[in-house]
Order: C-alpha cells, then sequence, then structure tokens
C-alpha cells in the first residue's frame, strides 16, 4: 500500500513538471522568432561582402530589421526567459545558450558550403524578411514552428 501512495504521489508531483517543460503557443513562436534573428545575424555577417550591387547591404539590412522589431525580439526574450524560471531558473544563461546553439547551427552549414553558394541560399532571407509588414514577419515566424525542430515540444 506504501509503495502504491509513493507510486501516485510521484506520478502526480511530476505531471505538473512535465506539462511545464513543454512549449504554449506563445513559447513556441518566441523560440522560432529567436531562432530566425540569430539565424538571420549569422547570414549578415557572412554575407554582408557579398550583397549584389544596388541592393541594401546584407548585415546592414538584417540591423535594420533587428531595430524594427526590437520590442517584438525583446517581447520573445522576455516570454522565454519567463518560460525558464518556471523550469529551473537559469533563464537568462539558458535564453543565451539558445541563441548561440542557433547562431552555430547556421555557422556550421556556413562552414559546409562555400561562402558564394551560402549566401546565394540563404542571403535573399534577409532583403524577404525586410520587405515583410511586421504582421506578415509575425505570421512567418509562428508558421515556422512546422518546418524547423523545436527544442521542446508544444504542450498539448
Amino acid at each position: 500500500m506504501r509503495y502504491v501512495l509513493a507510486c501516485l504521489s510521484m506520478l502526480f508531483l511530476s505531471a505538473p513538471a512535465m506539462a511545464a517543460s513543454c512549449y504554449n503557443a506563445a513559447e513556441a513562436e518566441a523560440e522560432q522568432g529567436i531562432r530566425i534573428h540569430s539565424e538571420l545575424m549569422v547570414i549578415g555577417l557572412n554575407c554582408q561582402h557579398m550583397t549584389p550591387r544596388g541592393w541594401k547591404n546584407f548585415y546592414q539590412e538584417y540591423r535594420e530589421i533587428t531595430n524594427r522589431h526590437q520590442d517584438l525580439f525583446s517581447g520573445y526574450e522576455k516570454t522565454l526567459i519567463k518560460h525558464n524560471k518556471k523550469n529551473g531558473g537559469g533563464a537568462e544563461k539558458k535564453l543565451h545558450n539558445m541563441r548561440t546553439s542557433f547562431a552555430n547551427k547556421v555557422s556550421s552549414d556556413v562552414a559546409q558550403m562555400r561562402p558564394d553558394v551560402f549566401c546565394a541560399t540563404y542571403a535573399p532571407r534577409i532583403p524577404k524578411v525586410g520587405q515583410m509588414s511586421r504582421q506578415e514577419f509575425k505570421n512567418w515566424i509562428a508558421s515556422s514552428t512546422s518546418s524547423q525542430p523545436l527544442t521542446k515540444s508544444i504542450c498539448r
């Protein structure tokens, strides 16, 4: 009997912890927003010297996107920090590590391709995002959750 009670109490105590470690829709969007922002930074830095004549410099355009949507990115960071706080602390460090991990993934792609091939493949994302309205950008981020794997599952 004691064993059964102990097992039941562990089950009930661990269920909220398991549920809290998954993402709700806003947290999933926030992770994708941070992922996309990190990817755009790496693309802009690596491809700025390959900006076609007549185009805005890729890194400069990345910076303008960042400035135009600073409150959106800041909101995504706050959402993830709040999620991390309720799931064990180290919230800002976890966010920093996540950003670094996303940037490293794209940097790995750079290292595996010739720079001209990488930039031809990825750099067009920057002017594409630069032309999006805020709502189009948010919709694109939210829809990216199906094409880019999240670091956590979505709560059901």
